[in-house]
């Protein structure tokens, strides 16, 4: 990064008053009356009702439309485990996502904790406050481990979008990137270059969507992960291919597919000209690929690139799901998110990519034109149809499946932040 974007990004964050969020009042506090009503006396009257009947709270309070974004800065970004303290503008940042993607009041929590067991502890006492917990930049396998119990422990949605978020988009991409090379996901031979959270999770739901694991070569720092190698993570173990490939270099012969959640340049030109005719490449280390867009096109012509760099096309960005999950979670009121409403937000993701695009997306990229095709798998961050078309997904597969409190809300289908109550 540039020094003068280095001071752009400081100056961001500090004018003009630090940090990314505030709280705003929602109703009227100008007379005695309003005093009266907001606290005492007044307020004992909700104070009873919801101790009478506890989902009274999604009535009374801003429970129903709170996100809570939650770390122990153990794995912020790329930067590693500095500390809940420096994680804080992350977090900050994820919650004005919330905001202005979907319209979801988000506070920031950054824990201290000594160990998994009192970040968990910690955690499940104060989820009753939120009707919704977003788990952010924890590492693996700790991350596995949090996310399991939290979700039995709450009965509200815990969603840790390292994993689930970054496996959502890359499927989304992925399914329509096969579809443009003419191959099919349950034949394709995939490669996944890392083996934390992302990967594993992207790799899990790429299965739940019809990739078969023999067909799945992971490599961690060790290698390819193979059923021959000892004290592996269950994490792990469920991608313990038979097989005698041991390097990057041995699995990426004739692979169909490359997914890279690891470094900068640890695919080479060479090992890219060793894949499979149209071969679909997600390098998407961040800010460094796997291998530069430039170079992967200048070595195949027929290669379909997706990155997580926004100055590149077909970013694999998170945004584009984490904010209308929630929002379609949280509105039929959900106990949790499951597989079903993962594969419907892949889904949605994925079809609204072949819809024509409006020109405020056009405009906003300085485009003439875009439309579905290699340069184009996957719809842009500023798309405001993926209000709509993911919420309104994620909403019906809850009903659908079982763990929705509530019937799809009167102002569904969402086409616009308005149409938020």
């Amino acid at each position: 990064m540039s020094q003068d974007m280095k001071q752009a990004a400081l100056d961001y964050h500090e004018f003009p008053r630090p940090g990314k969020i505030s709280v705003e009042l929602s109703t009227s506090a100008e007379s005695a009356q309003d005093l009266a009503l907001a606290y005492s006396p007044g307020v004992a009257e909700p104070v009873r009702e919801i101790a009478k009947d506890p989902e009274l709270a999604y009535r009374y309070t801003a429970k129903g439309n709170l996100v809570a974004v939650i770390t122990n800065g153990s794995a912020i970004l790329g930067l590693g485990d500095l500390g809940p303290l420096a994680s804080k503008p992350v977090m900050e940042g994820k919650s004005l996502l919330f905001k202005k993607f979907a319209g979801l009041d988000s506070i920031d929590i950054e824990v201290d904790a000594e160990s998994p067991q009192a970040f968990i502890d910690t955690v499940a006492r104060i989820a009753e406050t939120f009707g919704g917990i977003n788990l952010e930049d924890i590492k693996a396998p700790e991350c596995f481990e949090i996310e399991r119990v939290l979700i039995e422990r709450c009965n509200i949605p815990v969603f840790h979008d390292d994993q689930h978020g970054t496996a959502i988009v890359t499927a989304a991409g992925m399914i329509n990137a096969l579809e443009i090379a003419g191959k099919e996901l349950s034949e394709a031979s995939i490669v996944c270059l890392g083996a934390g959270a992302a990967a594993n999770a992207c790799m899990k739901l790429l299965v739940n969507m019809g990739a078969k694991v023999e067909n799945i070569y992971m490599l961690d720092r060790k290698g390819v992960i193979h059923s021959g190698r000892e004290e592996l993570t269950p994490e792990k173990a469920a991608f313990a291919t038979e097989t005698d490939k041991r390097t990057l270099d041995d699995a990426i012969d004739g692979a169909d597919v490359f997914v890279g959640l690891s470094g900068p340049d640890l695919l080479s030109a060479e090992q890219l000209a060793k894949m499979a005719p149209t071969p679909v490449v997600f390098a998407c280390a961040n800010p460094d690929p796997e291998i530069r867009p430039e170079l992967a096109h200048a070595t195949r012509d027929d290669v379909i690139m997706a990155t997580g760099r926004s100055d590149f096309p077909n970013q694999v960005n998170n945004v584009l799901g984490f904010p209308f999950i929630f929002r379609g979670a949280m509105d039929v009121r959900a106990s949790a998110i499951n597989e079903e409403m993962k594969a419907a937000a892949v889904r949605a993701i994925a079809d609204l990519a072949k819809e024509p695009v409006p020109q405020e997306v056009l405009d906003a990229y300085k485009l003439d034109s875009l439309e579905f095709g290699s340069s184009y798998i996957i719809p842009k961050p500023t798309d405001t149809r993926l209000l709509g078309a993911v919420s309104g997904a994620v909403a019906q597969a809850a009903i659908d499946s079982g763990v929705a409190r509530l019937p799809l809300p009167d102002h569904y289908p969402l086409t616009t932040a308005a149409d938020l109550k």
